[in-house]
């Protein structure tokens, strides 16, 4: 069956017996149209199901009420931002599209960039860029807000988490279980947030007086595969560590899975600490100890800062970093 073509504001207009012009002004609720009229073209735009396009609005409104979240990927970090981004455009009369580049960002000149470039204007009002990768300032007239941008602070208005804390957190714990020999599986190497994650381990270590040991970090590059190589490499020497801190919870349950894999118990052979607190963690064998960011206030607080920046509303503070905290469930234990 051949697909159904477009209804237009034409077949609305021959349905109803009226002009393009009288249709036109039922869409947009202006005067001149009888009461009798109006509701006739109502029920005809219903019957025909009748959608106005976007960009044909946004030429005559200069406004489209749509926002757009960018993101390199959908996984569980963005999938979680996603969520509290749904939650705070309740209410709001927008309505939210998500465009992701399906992890295809290694282009130099930004995927951001083009992409923004693509929907500012005439497809949406607004963006959030979720950890966008080079240093954007938006472009004219269309707000712009980024989460965690891999370059820290941004021109740009700009919502993130405590990092370094959250590093800090994840090895004070291990620490006061008696743990010396702890390693860390490192996040990716161009995010800033990853950088801090780090400085936090280095940080705790040195207050502890425990010598930092360099042969104990390893990529992680917050992706699966990498971390259960790292953890291989570290689990099968012959001084492994007691304990892992990995720099996001994917990592951390690739090493539950790998040290499962090499006949070590977590927790009773190794400790494991991740860090995101996304849904995963709580579900994996044994449930994950892990750092909580708060992603979907993340994603709340950005779309919340964005339609604010689009309605010109005063917003205060633009560059927000909220506060982290260490979430303890069974992955680790006071060492024997």
């Amino acid at each position: 069956m051949p697909p159904r073509s477009r209804v237009t504001i034409r077949d609305v207009a021959a349905q109803a017996n009226v002009s393009v012009a009288t249709v036109s002004k039922v869409l947009n609720q202006r005067y001149g149209v009888s009461a009798e009229t109006f509701a006739r073209v109502t029920a005809v735009i219903k019957e025909l199901g009748y959608e106005a396009s976007l960009v044909a609005q946004s030429l005559r409104n200069h406004r489209t009420n749509v926002i757009g979240i960018l993101v390199a990927d959908i996984e569980p970090f963005s999938t979680e931002l996603l969520k509290g981004a749904a939650d705070a455009i309740r209410g709001t009369g927008f309505e939210l599209v998500v465009y992701s580049a399906g992890g295809r960002t290694g282009d130099p000149q930004g995927w951001e960039q083009r992409y923004l470039t693509r929907l500012s204007g005439t497809l949406v009002d607004g963006a959030v860029l979720v950890t966008p990768a080079v240093d954007l300032e938006g472009l004219p007239g269309t707000p712009v807000v980024a989460v965690d941008p891999h370059t820290g602070r941004s021109p740009l208005p700009t919502i993130d988490s405590d990092n370094l804390r959250g590093g800090q957190l994840a090895t004070e714990h291990l620490l006061e279980l008696g743990h010396r020999r702890i390693a860390l599986l490192t996040g990716r190497a161009d995010l800033k947030s990853a950088q801090q994650r780090e400085t936090g381990y280095r940080r705790a270590l040195v207050a502890a007086g425990v010598p930092v040991d360099t042969s104990l970090i390893r990529r992680g590059d917050y992706d699966h595969d990498v971390a259960a190589q790292s953890a291989r490499e570290l689990l099968r020497g012959p001084d492994r560590p007691t304990a892992v801190f990995a720099a996001n919870d994917i990592s951390a349950i690739a090493v539950i899975e790998t040290a499962l894999e090499l006949g070590l118990r977590v927790p009773d052979d190794l400790s494991v600490v991740g860090f995101d607190n996304i849904p995963e963690s709580a579900l994996c064998t044994p449930p994950l100890t892990t750092v909580q960011q708060p992603i979907r206030e993340m994603g709340h607080r950005a779309l919340t800062l964005l339609v604010q920046l689009i309605n010109r509303e005063e917003t205060g503070d633009t560059h927000i970093t909220l506060g982290t905290d260490l979430v303890v469930r069974h992955s680790t234990r006071r060492l024997a």
